[in-house]
C-alpha cells in the first residue's frame, strides 16, 4: 500500500509542485491550506485544479486551528507530515511581525503536537536561507551559526528548526528541516523577483531595484526543490549515525536546498531580459532593511545524503518559466 503523506501549504508554490510530483507517483496525499490573501488567491485555486487526483483530499484549512488539524490527522492516519504552511516574506514581517508569530510558531507548535500523538515517522518542514542572517562565512553550512537575523520571518524559521530538535530529543520524533535558497521557476510566487521582473518588463513598468541590484543569490529551480524534498521525506534521521557537527542524540537534521552556484541579481535580469524580448526599467534604489546582499550555500551533505545533484542551470530556469508565464497570462 502506497504511504499516506500530508502536506500542508499544499497550494503554496514549492506545497503544489511537492505534491504532484508524489501524486504522479502514486502516493496519497492528504493537502490543507488556508488559501490566504498575501497575494492572489486565484493562482493558488488554479494549483488546487492542477491537482485533480484521485489520491489527492484537499481541506481549507489552518495549521494555528489545532481542533481543525486534530481532525484531520485522526481521520486519514497520515504516516508522514511535510510542513510547508507558513506566512511567507521577508518584508512583509517587517511590517507585520505578530503574524509570523501565529502562523510560524504557533502554527508548528500544532504539528509538532500532533505529530507526537499521532505517531508520524517523519516531519519535514521548510526553513529558509534567511536564518543565516549576518552570517558571511561563504558558502553557508548547516554547520555554521545562524543566530543573528535580520527580520521576523527568519527568527521565525530559526525558531522551528529549534523547536524541532527539543521534539526530537524529548519525544523521539524524527525531524528534518530544508533551508530552501530562493526558490524559482513555473507556479511561482508573485511577490518574488523573477515573476515580479518578468511581468512588470512586459508591461514596460519600471521595477524598483534595491541595493542598486548588487544582490547575489542562491537561486534553486523548482524541480531541484521537489526532488530534495521528496528524497528528503524517506532518509528518515538516524541518532546513531552523526553526520554533522550537531549532536547524535536526536533523530534531527538540517539541509540546504540549494544549486550552490549564486548568481549576481544583474546578471539574473539579463537572461529575463534576453527571454522577454526587451529591456528592463529600473528605479535604483539604496539596500531595504532586512535584506541579505548575499547567499551562496554549501549542498556537499545534502547532496550526499539524499543522493540528488542539481541539475537546472538558471538560464534553462528562466527560460521555462518565462513560457510558463505567457501562457499562463496569455501574454
Amino acid at each position: 500500500m502506497k504511504k499516506k503523506i500530508l502536506i500542508t501549504g499544499v497550494a503554496g508554490f514549492i506545497g503544489f509542485n511537492v505534491a504532484r510530483k508524489l501524486l504522479n507517483l502514486n502516493y496519497k496525499i492528504i493537502g490543507i491550506d488556508n488559501l490566504n490573501n498575501y497575494y492572489d488567491p486565484k493562482i493558488k485555486k488554479d494549483r488546487l485544479n492542477n491537482l485533480s487526483h484521485k489520491n489527492f483530499i484537499f481541506y481549507k484549512s489552518d495549521i494555528r486551528s489545532k481542533k481543525s488539524l486534530e481532525k484531520i490527522f485522526k481521520k486519514h492516519k497520515p504516516e508522514f507530515v511535510i510542513n510547508l504552511a507558513a506566512q511567507a516574506g521577508v518584508r512583509y514581517s517587517i511590517e507585520r511581525p505578530k503574524v509570523y508569530l501565529e502562523n510560524n510558531i504557533d502554527g508548528f507548535l500544532n504539528i509538532l503536537d500532533l505529530s507526537v500523538k499521532h505517531n508520524i515517522r517523519h516531519l519535514v518542514y521548510a526553513s529558509s536561507s534567511s536564518v543565516y542572517g549576518l552570517n558571511d562565512n561563504f558558502p553557508f553550512s548547516t554547520n555554521n551559526v545562524a543566530d543573528h537575523p535580520l527580520a521576523m520571518y527568519a527568527v521565525s524559521k530559526r525558531t522551528n528548526e529549534l523547536m524541532a530538535h527539543a521534539y526530537s530529543y524529548l519525544y523521539n520524533l524524527p525531524t528534518t528541516g530544508l533551508r530552501y535558497f530562493t526558490v524559482y521557476g513555473p507556479w511561482g510566487r508573485p511577490d518574488m523577483a523573477l515573476f515580479k521582473f518578468v511581468k512588470l518588463g512586459l508591461q514596460k513598468k519600471a521595477i524598483s531595484l534595491f541595493n542598486y541590484g548588487n544582490h547575489i543569490r542562491d537561486f534553486t529551480y523548482i524541480d531541484d526543490v521537489v526532488e530534495f524534498t521528496k528524497k528528503a521525506i524517506f532518509k528518515i534521521p538516524d541518532s546513531n549515525k552523526k553526520i554533522t557537527n550537531y549532536s547524535s542524540k536526536t533523530k534531527w537534521i538540517i539541509y540546504n536546498v540549494c544549486s550552490s552556484k549564486p548568481i549576481k541579481l544583474k546578471k539574473f535580469i539579463e537572461e529575463i531580459e534576453k527571454n522577454i524580448g526587451t529591456k528592463i526599467k529600473f528605479k535604483n534604489l539604496k539596500l531595504q532593511s532586512g535584506d541579505v546582499i548575499k547567499t551562496h550555500g554549501s549542498n556537499k551533505m545534502t547532496i550526499n545524503n539524499l543522493k540528488y545533484v542539481p541539475k537546472i542551470n538558471y538560464k534553462i530556469g528562466i527560460k521555462r518559466f518565462v513560457e510558463w508565464y505567457r501562457k499562463y497570462y496569455k501574454k
